[in-house]
């Protein structure tokens, strides 16, 4: 087997993943600030980074994952006071909800899953070693800033050199930041604000910055140094950029070693926006769409590449699962393990390890759902829902994939009573030698979207279009 390769945005190159722990893995992905529910995005983040875990389980390593859970921002405080509720209930509500929508996507839980609120006396000692090394200090609003131009390698991540940034810059009123480049680590209180987002410190009451929470976190649960930070593209600057300047400042020394970023969501080409009307969260498309078609599509593209979601590309991801799934309808497994000497195990491992490269892993799953159509081979079917399983594809029975009603359940979608009862009268028509109507009973079938197959014995077995 091939040796894993990962493209690393700090290297900008595909390099040989080398851990620090022969067998062992620490990496750390940025999670979502809940204050609203999940959208695409967020479903790419998790289900990517689920699929780089499942392979590294999957290849022997050791794994300890940690996704953060944002829990303290301002856009929570404006929603939770907007909403006349806490801090507490209102995080609670869409922690939730996140949970919910991760597992119907296939999505494992990391082995941990730190709040920021559980960590501010970690993120207060780490501002305290960036002043001790003159990194930090409090501005003249209260607020305790990052001194950037203190830090030798900031823009190292990004490819942005302090002059590039200066360029693009806004001038900032009011702030008591010696330069608009500085970012802050501990924000003054306000007056306005809820007791539950104040804490005491060294600098007086206030609430930590949103980039030095995963600093604290990800060296709390996996040590000042560990292999691979992920999350989207969007977050690469500022806000890895800077984690890297706190990282690496306050312990004077490499932070991570492999950086992995997924690519941006697109709406029919577009950027998903608000503004645009072209916003969809998780639970909107699942109202349309099955998870698992959903989960598919999302892996069927390169994680570093862009994905364009539109109606007519998830359907044809429901499609091309359903012949993955009709495959395996007919030829039961012969229940034995993945052969990982197999030729279609060692062409899906190669893919893997090129970077994660699940558009030519899944290639290796219809090849194998060929063979298996072809030949009806049990062990061939096997290997196609063993290697489909490790990244938590069809691993439901055929017949209940197949015959799945869309999630909303919506007024025109038919029950499987219905369905059975059309079956029946079609079989009864047909006995009748009526066959003017049993034709057109399988013909309205077709228009509600169910396909009916008849097989020997008189058999009739339908599925979802």
């Amino acid at each position: 087997m091939t040796a894993l390769k990962i493209y690393n945005t700090l290297a900008r190159d595909k390099q040989t993943f080398v851990p620090m722990q022969e067998g062992k893995v620490r990496m750390y992905v940025c999670g979502m600030t809940v204050y609203d529910y999940c959208h695409l995005g967020h479903a790419r983040v998790m289900v990517v980074f689920d699929m780089v875990q499942r392979w590294l389980r999957a290849s022997d390593y050791a794994v300890t994952y940690v996704r953060n859970i944002t829990d303290i921002d301002d856009k929570i405080i404006k929603r939770a006071v907007e909403n006349g509720e806490t801090i507490s209930q209102l995080t609670s509500r869409f922690i939730q909800a996140m949970d919910e929508d991760a597992a119907a996507l296939g999505v494992q839980k990391p082995d941990h899953e730190p709040r920021a609120t559980a960590y501010v006396p970690q993120m207060l000692g780490l501002i305290e070693k960036l002043e001790a090394h003159g990194l930090a200090y409090k501005a003249s609003d209260g607020d305790v800033n990052y001194s950037v131009r203190d830090f030798a390698g900031y823009g190292k991540l990004s490819g942005k050199s302090l002059d590039d940034l200066r360029a693009g810059e806004r001038v900032e009123l009011n702030t008591g930041k010696r330069d608009p480049l500085d970012f802050v680590l501990w924000k003054a209180s306000k007056e306005t604000e809820p007791d539950e987002v104040k804490w005491e410190s060294k600098w007086g009451s206030g609430r930590p910055g949103w980039h030095i929470e995963c600093s604290a976190m990800s060296n709390e649960l996996l040590g000042e140094q560990f292999d691979i930070h992920g999350g989207g593209e969007d977050l690469q600057f500022p806000h890895h950029e800077n984690e890297i300047a706190q990282s690496e400042g306050a312990h004077q020394h490499a932070f991570v070693n492999y950086w992995m970023h997924n690519g941006f969501i697109r709406v029919d080409n577009e950027k998903m926006s608000k503004s645009l009307g072209n916003f969809f969260t998780i639970r909107d498309v699942l109202k349309k769409y099955d998870a698992e078609v959903v989960r598919f599509f999302i892996l069927r593209a390169h994680y570093r590449s862009p994905l364009n979601y539109s109606d007519a590309h998830l359907d044809d991801a429901r499609h091309a699962l359903t012949r993955l799934y009709t495959a395996l309808k007919d030829v039961p497994d012969d229940g034995q393990p993945l052969d990982r000497e197999e030729a279609h195990a060692k062409r899906f491992a190669d893919a893997m390890n090129d970077d994660f490269n699940t558009p030519i892993a899944i290639s290796v799953l219809f090849d194998l759902a060929n063979e298996v159509n072809k030949t009806r081979s049990a062990a061939l079917a096997r290997q196609l829902r063993a290697l489909a399983g490790i990244v938590a594809l069809l691993q439901r029975s055929p017949q209940e994939f197949l015959q799945a009603a869309p999630a909303s359940g919506g007024d025109d979608s038919l029950s499987e009573e219905q369905i059975a009862a059309q079956i029946e009268a079609r079989a009864a028509a047909k006995k009748a030698r009526n066959f003017a109507d049993a034709d057109r009973i399988r013909a309205d079938l077709l228009a509600a979207g169910i396909v009916l197959e008849d097989k020997p014995g008189g058999i009739t077995e339908w599925r979802r279009a």
